[in-house]
């Protein structure tokens, strides 16, 4: 059984949201270090929404891709419970606009099952911020992130520690000092320091954790190579793409960019080329290795599916839907349907599935109780429905509308639809108006 453990945001040490750098190599690396909590990196909404969420078999984790393919967010049960979904409000803009900041919080909190949290920056006065964020707490989140400076201030103003412990004295919700790693942070003993300064009730590290992410570890400092080194076995582990490994890499060798090492990482076009220049050529080619004898063995589980759907009854062809054949708003499903009503048939049922290795899709309707399908496979559900329905109607020998099959019953009676519908909206005499 799966027990859902809320995250606890007291006495906490904790990896910062940071774009580019929170993604899922160094958020497993931080908890390896020590880190109690990691943020990943921020996300905006609407992104999040046009993705879909797929098992990924070979890598063991759960993906979110984007329509072009590219993996928005991805996690693995190693960070189940310590980890935070961070939904980006633009920066710092929400903090003009108090009434928005309580509605979407509020939303949030009554929504869903998970603890919310907050991350805010300070306003020009004290009295301003802690109003502010007693007016947050009142909307149920279970913590609230301080960054210890003002919207406009950068990395190299001094962090505001008194307003940090003026917000943290004024509300009850455990307050996470962020902000530190300029002025305070450059081994483990300085987070309490940072800790005890601001009377958090826990401490952020975003720069500090960039640059060398063993600042989470009690014993110290590793030295940086070897913490480069176990970053990159990260993310050949997790396919992380290789623009975003080297990125994270540069902010870790920061000045030491110009030396031989610097120079190479910085020429890679590939992980392997950032492997060689690490001296990991051999753990690449041996994790690749084993990813391609998963992926083998995987394809043999779903050419195993394949074979239990070649089901001697089904009726099978090699066709796809391609919408560009067809008339605005008509398609094989249409006539498939309109089909099964005219012959006083049931309607066809469409049974779908996914393969995990390449999350394409294929589809068996059935029709008087017999089954069709396409043996090509499809990006999308609709699409390998559509192909079955095509199938069905090529046997049958019945027209699936395409624009070179001419004008049908069905794209006559769409048409005298479209011709009533305007006719109601847009009566004729208001025409030259409306036009």
């Amino acid at each position: 059984m799966t027990v859902n453990t809320p995250l606890c945001f007291r006495g906490k040490k904790i990896l910062a949201p940071m774009v580019r750098v929170g993604t899922l190599p160094m958020r497993l690396l931080a908890l390896d270090y020590g880190a109690d909590i990691v943020y990943c990196e921020e996300l905006i909404d609407i992104k999040m929404l046009q993705c879909k969420r797929v098992i990924n078999e070979v890598l063991e984790t759960v993906d979110f891709i984007a329509p072009n393919e590219r993996v928005v967010f991805r996690t693995c049960e190693r960070e189940r419970h310590h980890v935070v979904f961070q939904m980006g409000g633009m920066g710092a803009a929400l903090l003009s606009d108090p009434d928005k900041i309580e509605s979407i919080l509020t939303t949030l909190v009554k929504g869903i099952c998970k603890p919310v949290t907050c991350k805010i920056r300070i306003l020009p006065s004290v009295e301003d911020t802690v109003n502010l964020v007693k007016r947050i707490e009142k909307t149920g989140i279970a913590a609230i992130a301080v960054h210890g400076r003002k919207k406009e201030e950068r990395p190299q103003h001094p962090v505001h520690c008194d307003v940090i412990k003026a917000i943290s004295e004024a509300v009850s919700i455990p307050v996470i000092a962020n902000g530190g790693s300029h002025d305070f942070i450059k081994e483990y003993t300085d987070i309490e320091t940072f800790q005890k300064a601001t009377a958090a009730s826990s401490v952020m590290i975003a720069r500090a954790a960039m640059w060398n992410p063993s600042i989470f570890r009690k014993e110290g400092l590793f030295p940086l190579k070897e913490v480069m080194q176990d970053y990159i076995k990260y993310a050949v582990r997790y396919d992380n793409h290789y623009t975003n490994t080297k990125y994270c890499l540069c902010q870790m060798l920061r000045e030491q960019l110009e030396t031989t090492q610097g120079k190479k990482l910085h020429a890679a076009q590939s992980t392997q080329e950032i492997c060689e220049a690490f001296e990991m050529a051999d753990f690449y080619e041996e994790t690749t290795a084993i990813f391609e004898a998963k992926k083998t063995s995987l394809e043999t589980e779903t050419q195993d599916e394949d074979d239990q759907m070649e089901d001697p009854d089904v009726i099978k062809m090699a066709v796809r839907f391609d919408k560009r054949e067809y008339p605005p708003q008509i398609t094989p499903k249409m006539y498939l349907l309109e089909w099964c009503r005219k012959e006083k048939h049931p309607q066809p049922v469409y049974e779908t599935v996914q393969r995990p290795l390449d999350r394409l899709f294929c589809s068996v309707v059935t029709v008087a109780e017999q089954k069709y399908r396409s043996t090509l496979w499809d990006k999308s559900k609709k699409l390998a429905e559509q192909a079955a329905a095509i199938v069905c109607l090529r046997t049958l020998g019945v027209p699936e509308g395409k624009l070179c099959e001419g004008e049908t019953h069905l794209i006559n009676k769409r048409k005298r639809e479209d011709r009533e519908y305007y006719n109601c909206a847009f009566p004729v005499e208001n025409w030259s108006q409306a036009w």
